[in-house]
């Protein structure tokens, strides 16, 4: 498995499993399912309400600490500075772990808090040596610079949603200038993209799935993510995208796609009364 250096050292795993929508009464066969075909990089957060389950999936696989990647995030009503600390230990005490590899501010929710302030606090953990690396998820290009210049810190990461239909390569240049990794939810624009027609002829060609595909695209171009799946074999599926045979030909097609076309919600809109993804 490829990995990812995080700005403060250590690296994240490039292909993960992601447990957004994974209901609760299913998460710890599924996340026990995705460790035995051998995903390392576990994908969760307080919103989707599944932490308990994830980690009871984490401590009954025997898998070493050491060879796990956890990311979690601060849930929306948590954004004030005295709530961010106790979110944190919830969901540490939730997902039955001493300390997370990656830590992340949901939503900006840049109308209604002071999302500024929530980053600050959310750095201070750092401190406690119970996370390794902080960072946010669907931030904008002014929204990173607001938290860089208020605090002089950089996120290690910033998730967002990022498929060959919304491509998002302003964003991704500005990350690559500040040395943020980028990591991408929706990854396969919750099945849209995979009977395009080019999409499908790319995969013909090569001999792979339009979900092997669209995934390889994702790690030539350097993104960590995280798709879901419910079948054993469709997470196999998805790990195949390791093997793709992948070219410039099929770089270019992929790249053509884009339409800066969301599947989800609008960053820019989402505040504390709804919008979740």
């Amino acid at each position: 498995m490829p990995t990812v250096p995080l700005p403060g050292g250590g690296g994240i795993p490039q292909l993960g499993f992601g447990t957004y929508k994974v209901a609760p009464e299913q998460a710890e066969g599924v996340v026990a399912e995705a460790l035995a075909a051998g995903y390392r990089h576990i994908d969760t957060a307080a919103m989707y309400g599944n932490e308990r389950e994830v980690g009871r999936a984490l401590a009954a696989s025997g898998i070493p600490r050491a060879d796990l990647f956890v990311t979690s995030k601060l849930d929306n009503p948590y954004h004030a500075v005295a709530e961010v600390g106790p979110a944190f230990e919830r969901s540490l005490d939730d997902l039955g772990l001493e300390r997370l590899d990656l830590y992340l501010i949901h939503w900006p929710l840049a109308r209604s808090t002071d999302y500024r302030a929530t980053w600050a606090a959310v750095v201070d953990l750092l401190a406690t040596g119970r996370v390794a690396a902080v960072g946010v998820s669907n931030f904008t290009a002014e929204h990173l610079r607001a938290v860089i210049d208020a605090t002089g810190v950089v996120p290690a990461v910033n998730q967002v949603e990022i498929n060959p239909y919304l491509s998002q390569e302003p964003l991704r240049a500005l990350h690559r200038k500040w040395g943020i990794v980028t990591q991408a939810w929706s990854p396969l624009a919750r099945g849209r993209v995979l009977t395009d027609p080019q999409v499908l002829a790319v995969a013909h060609r090569l001999g792979a799935t339009p979900a092997q595909v669209v995934l390889a695209w994702h790690l030539d171009r350097g993104d960590v993510t995280f798709p879901k799946a419910s079948s054993p074999a469709r997470m196999a599926e998805n790990l195949g995208a390791l093997d793709v045979a992948w070219d410039a030909d099929a770089r270019a097609v992929l790249d053509g796609l884009n339409r800066d076309e969301r599947s989800g919600s609008d960053p820019d809109v989402v505040e504390l009364d709804g919008g979740r993804r």
